[in-house]
């Protein structure tokens, strides 16, 4: 082998080294996680925070890679295609263009793409002072393509996507459970804050019917009972209707009260905010906070009480159930065998649907159980009355006057075949 064919075979090495160096590099910073590299910015490191400048222009930064890995692609193709045609002749041109193909392909491309993937950020940081050089020789290339760039977007009237989605936020947050990022507590956490905006004052509130209120004409010794027989730390308190709430009662007040005598229950009524239906939770949380108050009043949409909601009730949002040494458990659903279950009506229907993998293809107004079933019916069912839908079949099993208190859900089997297969089969 002469001198000039083994400088080619040094340079073509060369050449592949930079394929193989663009390649990762693009795989780095496409991989790279910005709030890591964010957070190591704000440690201090310089390195870092040059990187963060390259993805900002990141069309910029992409081209010069594309630039660069193209121009050595290409020369060491060229190269190679000497060198093969002096050793082989005529036949060298098709001898490079395979053994070049499977060169570039493993030293160029997979391999190092497969390295950079593992510690995108690190070589991201490693490489970005020469991609940096880069950029100011590409200028005018960039310039170049950026120009075309503008020029396909007016052609082709690309529409703009919207920014990062809720849905997304919540996607990125469970995927860093599963890759053991963040712990299952951590995760629910964080999504139960993402969601917290979506909820309205009707999906968390003690309905009406629910209710324990006081009268302020009421004996103390049936208000006594309230407190004592419900466990209550706050009771709202009425004038002639439940549609008149004036406030409410501390228990510690009332006790004083009551075992002191000192004074009528309306010394001791504090007065509370009122909000409606459609108010957002989180709007209503800061409301509770300036008036340094735990509970709200629920308006319908004629001035009538719907409910109460408590600063406990849109903490739980956030947090999951809070209980006290007080607070009765309630068991929602009950297993009888393997696919057939009680539930108590007043559960909430989304977390029903979910938990019996329920897809249902319209949306519904309700939040229980009880009205759920009520509107599948189109009126308040008796006892022994049921209907499928979807995957379930459901029966109700104890019911009154004004609402479904519990039912039994038969999970169905999932069909196998639908009719259409069975009669292609037939």
């Amino acid at each position: 082998m002469d001198s000039s064919i083994q400088t080619l075979v040094i340079i073509l090495f060369i050449l592949i080294l930079f394929s193989g160096y663009f390649s990762a590099t693009e795989t780095a910073f496409s991989c790279s996680n910005k709030i890591r590299l964010k957070n190591m910015s704000n440690n201090g490191n310089k390195t870092a925070d040059r990187v963060l400048k390259l993805l900002d222009n990141y069309d910029n930064l992409i081209s010069t890679i594309l630039i660069g890995n193209n121009i050595v692609n290409i020369a060491s193709a060229s190269i190679a295609t000497v060198i093969f045609t002096k050793i082989y002749g005529d036949t060298g041109a098709s001898i490079s263009t395979l053994v070049m193909t499977i060169v570039v392909l493993i030293f160029g491309e997979i391999t190092p793409k497969s390295l950079a993937k593992e510690k995108p950020e690190k070589f991201a940081m490693m490489s970005s002072g020469f991609i940096n050089v880069l950029n100011i020789i590409f200028i005018p290339l960039n310039a170049l393509f950026t120009l075309w760039k503008n020029l396909i977007k007016k052609l082709f009237k690309f529409k703009e996507e919207d920014s990062m989605t809720q849905d997304e936020l919540i996607t990125m947050v469970e995927e860093a459970e599963n890759d053991g990022d963040l712990e299952a507590h951590e995760s629910d956490l964080i999504c139960a804050a993402i969601e917290f905006n979506d909820l309205d004052v009707k999906d968390i509130l003690t309905p009406r019917v629910d209710l324990v209120a006081v009268d302020v004409r009421s004996p103390l010794e049936d208000i006594e009972k309230a407190f004592r027989f419900n466990s209550f730390s706050r009771l709202p308190v009425y004038e002639n209707s439940i549609d008149n709430i004036v406030g409410f009662i501390h228990e510690k007040d009332f006790y004083n009260l009551y075992y002191n005598e000192k004074g009528p229950l309306k010394t001791i009524i504090k007065t509370l905010i009122f909000t409606n239906l459609h108010v957002k939770i989180s709007g209503l949380l800061r409301q509770l906070q300036s008036s340094k108050t735990h509970m709200a009043i629920v308006l319908d949409e004629y001035g009538g009480t719907s409910g109460i909601i408590t600063l406990e009730d849109i903490l739980e949002e956030l947090v999951g159930d809070i209980w006290d040494e007080h607070d009765i458990v309630v068991e929602y659903y009950k297993q009888l065998d393997e696919n057939t279950f009680l539930v108590e009506c007043d559960a909430d229907l989304e977390d029903m649907f979910e938990r019996f993998d329920v897809k249902p293809d319209e949306d519904f107004e309700m939040i229980t159980v009880s009205g759920w079933v009520i509107h599948q019916f189109e009126h308040i069912p008796g006892i022994g009355e049921q209907f499928k839908y979807l995957n379930i079949e459901v029966e109700v099993t104890s019911a009154d006057a004004r609402k479904v208190n519990e039912i039994k859900v038969t999970l169905l089997p999932e069909e196998v075949e639908d009719e259409k297969e069975k009669k292609s089969k037939k």
